[in-house]
């Protein structure tokens, strides 16, 4: 009888546990919603009505960041330097309802390596929404394979292209800005704007320079109202892989670099990127790193630089060895038929989703 007492009482205690359990998880969940509910009308009414101008805005991350800006009620600029990709991105925000009116989103073609074309752009922007509210230093390009097959003009076309660009777009804005004691500017930097990956050197080169450029702006410019968030991803499934270009062995610098880039495993989707780095800007933060392993890299880089420097060096190791007396150039498209195809599915979603194919 005793036994059946107590059998009845620990099923009664199992019960009631496991009760309080569901019951717990339940309000931990509906406390995570409801903080969830919160963010992202925050969001909403920080972005809502704003002007946005976005460069490189016309594919990849600058088009994911354009539909998540929309989404929320910004008006947009969009600006790259082909003015055929810049309105099939205009059609697909239209097509994917990010934006509410055909009248707020505009483009603007534009080489923004020219500081000329950047304050047309600040202008025309000016002139047709009346201000801006934000600046994304998005544009840029990525030349990939070892340093003995680069040439000078590598990195110079990197430093134009991801550092000049950003700085030109700046330089341009800025002044509207201070008058107005408030603004925004977002510099797209990169892990590699932290650690010095091999095989990218003019990329990296350029990219720490954007990291110190914007790191710098901020700490000038945070007492008189404009707000510099420095992002730094790490690896993106963004499609970008098919506009990267490579040299030395162009198919096996090929194939590491975009399957690196096209697992869901070791990159971010450009979605979950562009909705971190919105959600960043609009709590005034001043940094943020992008995918566990960009963050773990870039604090054990800090904190362990030599044994860093190992690392990279047996990271070279494996990857393809140079080709002497070559220093061609060529597409990811074009090297594009000889990829590694099953693993790669999902770099080739990303890249007709985010305009990186004709």
């Amino acid at each position: 009888m005793t036994m059946m007492r107590i059998r009845k009482a620990a099923g009664i205690a199992a019960a009631v546990a496991a009760g309080t359990g569901l019951a717990c998880t339940g309000a931990a969940v509906f406390c995570a919603a409801k903080a969830c509910k919160k963010v992202s009308a925050r969001v909403q009414r920080r972005v809502q009505g704003k002007v946005v101008v976005i460069t490189g805005g016309s594919r990849g991350l600058g088009l994911a960041l354009a539909e998540e800006f929309g989404r929320r009620g910004a008006r947009l600029v969009l600006a790259a330097r082909d003015g055929e990709e810049l309105e099939r991105a205009r059609r697909l925000l239209l097509q994917w309802r990010a934006v509410q009116a055909e009248s707020d989103v505009m483009t603007f073609p534009c080489d923004l390596r020219k500081p000329e074309d950047a304050d047309a752009l600040v202008q025309r922007a000016t002139a047709h929404f009346g201000h801006i509210d934000m600046l994304v230093n998005n544009a840029g390009i990525m030349t990939v394979g070892p340093v003995e097959n680069h040439t000078a003009e590598s990195f110079r076309e990197a430093m134009e292209a991801n550092f000049f660009s950003g700085l030109h777009c700046t330089l341009a804005v800025l002044p509207q800005m201070l008058a107005r004691k408030s603004g925004n500017i977002i510099h797209i930097s990169s892990i590699g704007g932290k650690i010095a990956f091999p095989h990218l050197l003019p990329y990296t080169a350029s990219k720490f320079a954007v990291t110190g450029f914007s790191e710098g702006l901020h700490a000038e410019v945070r007492s008189k109202g404009i707000r510099v968030l420095t992002v730094c991803p790490g690896l993106m499934r963004t499609g970008s892989h098919g506009n990267a270009r490579f040299t030395g062995d162009a198919v096996r610098e090929y194939r590491w670099f975009s399957l690196a880039a096209a697992l869901p495993g070791v990159s971010a989707s450009a979605r979950a990127a562009a909705r971190r780095i919105v959600h960043a800007a609009t709590a005034g933060k001043s940094e943020i790193t992008i995918t566990p392993q960009a963050m773990f890299a870039a604090r054990f880089g800090n904190l362990m630089p030599s044994l860093t420097a190992r690392a990279m060096q047996l990271v070279n190791l494996a990857l393809p060895q140079p080709v002497p007396g070559t220093s061609a150039v060529f597409r990811g498209d074009e090297v594009r038929e000889l990829e590694v195809r099953p693993a790669m599915r999902f770099a080739h979603a990303a890249s007709r989703r985010y305009n990186q194919t004709d």
